[in-house]
């Protein structure tokens, strides 16, 4: 389908390899890059040698992985803004989906109170709060959005996965969070949040929970071939473009 074609991705994030996800997170890619006949290259990019956009340019995706907090908050939140207004095919799981919340609702709705309790203990009202009851290494179901893009890459709108997370959105915020771009498109069987994506971009979606993980058992992450997809589609539209000039 992308015969040839060559794509990049930044893994924001700091690299340990005593974290599963970090350790699933290259075989997740070459499952993705054999099933779909893509080439993938990857970057790991430590949050704190993100200092500006000239080091996120060179990539043809974003994906924001687990392991937070982050060396540098700022380095995985400028890559993040950076995807989004740029329209670069971004992923975030985990903590990659509890800063791509806080990213929107800083530097896209005006919330400049924003805060992730787990950086700022003190804050009165967190965008980011603990769980109620903490997700260590077990498996949930996440009931997913009827038209969401996130469900026709599954194909089902049942699925169950992989967690290693203790926060999450605030129930309070959802509506407000929700009411322009931003959406919700899966949630755990309580409705909690767990699944995000931007209407308006090419392809933006974080997860709360760590669906990378499948690939230590030999499966595909869908999300993860949507990812490698949506680079490689706008890897080809490029070429097109520059050969055009």
């Amino acid at each position: 389908m992308y015969s040839k074609c060559r794509v990049k991705v930044a893994l924001v994030g700091d690299y340990n390899a005593a974290i599963a996800a970090h350790r699933a997170i290259p075989e997740a890619l070459r499952l993705a890059s054999e099933a779909l006949g893509v080439a993938v290259e990857y970057d790991w990019l430590a949050t704190d040698s993100i200092l500006d956009d000239a080091a996120l340019m060179a990539y043809d995706g974003i994906w924001c992985v687990p392991g937070s907090p982050y060396a540098a908050t700022e380095g995985a939140l400028r890559a993040i803004r950076f995807a989004r207004e740029q329209g670069v095919p971004f992923l975030g799981t985990c903590g990659g989906f509890q800063h791509a919340l806080l990213e929107y609702a800083r530097n896209r709705l005006g919330w400049t109170d924003a805060e992730h309790a787990e950086l700022s203990p003190q804050a009165q009202n967190p965008l980011i709060a603990p769980l109620a009851c903490a997700l260590l290494d077990v498996s949930e179901h996440v009931h997913l959005v009827s038209g969401s893009r996130i469900a026709e890459l599954y194909g089902v709108r049942e699925i169950s996965e992989q967690y290693l997370c203790r926060y999450g959105l605030v129930d309070a915020f959802v509506e407000p969070l929700m009411a322009q771009a931003l959406k919700a498109s899966g949630h755990d069987q309580a409705g909690a949040v767990r699944a995000i994506e931007l209407e308006d971009h090419p392809f933006f979606i974080a997860t709360l929970f760590q669906p990378e993980r499948a690939a230590l058992e030999g499966r595909l992450p869908p999300v993860v071939a949507g990812l490698v997809g949506a680079c490689a589609v706008q890897s080809v539209h490029e070429a097109h473009l520059q050969a055009a000039v």
